[in-house]
């Protein structure tokens, strides 16, 4: 009866938190859902309101929620790996390559940054700053030990930054530059949600193959197993299975679905943020906010070298480089007729690398510092 009380006490929560997902999904941005159940959270973890019986958890809500929303975010990525991606990434691989090898490593920089002129751990600065989308860093962040509060304020930084600059400026600069002969291509389908037996048959499927990718990256050792091992899973039953039959398998998957991912998300990491979290955060946030900038200005360099040795338009490439907002960055290229596909396969291809690559990475350098400190501390 009392575990009864509980879990009705947690659903009750995240229904509360998730009003502030509506009102900023409302302005049309894309992670709208994420922010404002994120902020909603925050400040209902620090008021601790009484009057709506909200659960007083010291830790936050069971992991269980979150692992949820992370399992639901793994078999959304992991469903873009269709055969769009493949052929476009056969016929580009070179530029997406290069791409993506730089975005890496000029987030990587900006993270050193931060981590060198502010107050904030390593394994912090370089999961605040990784490009990996606001819905999955955070909540890996939190299962390596970084602080998920600073994580979540850098990545909210980050994408707010790119959407609302990097658009307007690559509009802005297509305004002279603007052929209306130029054909383009269509992003890649994120699915439809109209209900057909053969699409519910490959949602379970799907749905199995990442209960299993999660068994297998928990053995594997995986950082947030729920989100990385059942991408990587769904990615490649999603790829062989198109490839088998000679079309894109879609899965049933409203886009209901994926709000409920970030509304489960945002309101595990929000319940856990406590004000001490936030304690001497002004250099840190100056910092981020400098190298964040500095982020963006490398990547509309690199775009128009890109750009120039590969023959691809600097508007596709600044767009693919764009370091967040995978919609918004799709749906500028379609207005302004850029390669559209190319866009959103290089935004994938980055978050899908980023999840799998970067934390065990981050988790061995920062292993090795403490190693190294160790060794010095008992040398001196």
């Amino acid at each position: 009866m009392k575990r009864n009380k509980k879990f009705f006490q947690d659903v009750w929560f995240i229904a509360v938190c998730s009003i502030g997902g509506l009102i900023l999904s409302l302005t049309g941005l894309s992670i709208g859902w994420m922010i404002g159940t994120l902020i909603m959270a925050v400040f209902l973890s620090f008021r601790r309101l009484s009057s709506l019986q909200l659960p007083h958890h010291q830790k936050g809500l069971p992991r269980y929620w979150l692992y949820a929303g992370q399992g639901i975010l793994g078999i959304e990525l992991g469903q873009k790996m269709n055969l769009s991606v493949i052929s476009i990434f056969q016929e580009n691989w070179a530029s997406i390559l290069i791409m993506l090898f730089l975005s890496v490593v000029f987030s990587l920089l900006s993270g050193f940054v931060l981590w060198k002129f502010s107050q904030t751990d390593m394994l912090t600065s370089f999961f605040g700053t990784a490009p990996g989308g606001l819905s999955a860093i955070p909540g890996i962040a939190e299962e390596v030990g970084a602080n998920t509060a600073v994580v979540s304020i850098i990545q909210t930084m980050r994408v707010f930054l790119v959407v609302f600059t990097v658009p307007i400026i690559v509009s802005s600069l297509a305004v002279h530059t603007a052929d209306p002969t130029i054909t383009y291509n269509a992003p890649v389908s994120r699915g439809i949600s109209n209900f057909e037996v053969n699409q519910l048959f490959w949602t379970i499927i799907l749905v199995v193959a990442a209960w299993g990718g999660y068994y297998i990256g928990k053995h594997l050792k995986f950082p947030a197993p729920w989100l990385v091992g059942s991408m990587l899973s769904v990615s490649v039953i999603q790829a062989l299975g198109s490839s088998y039959v000679g079309h894109n398998l879609i899965a049933w998957w409203p886009h209901t679905v994926i709000i409920l991912s970030q509304v489960l998300i945002a309101s595990s990491i929000g319940s856990r943020f406590r004000k001490n979290m936030f304690i001497g955060l002004k250099k840190t946030l100056l910092v981020a906010l400098l190298s964040t900038l500095g982020l963006i200005i490398a990547m509309f360099v690199c775009a128009f070298f890109v750009s120039k040795i590969t023959g691809i338009t600097f508007i596709t490439a600044a767009l693919a480089f764009a370091p967040g907002g995978i919609a918004e960055m799709a749906t500028t290229a379609v207005v302004l007729h850029a390669d559209s596909t190319l866009v959103v396969v290089v935004q994938v291809l980055r978050v899908i690398m980023v999840c799998m690559i970067l934390p065990p990475f981050f988790k061995l350098l920062n292993r090795r510092r403490l190693r190294k400190n160790m060794h010095s501390h008992a040398s001196a």
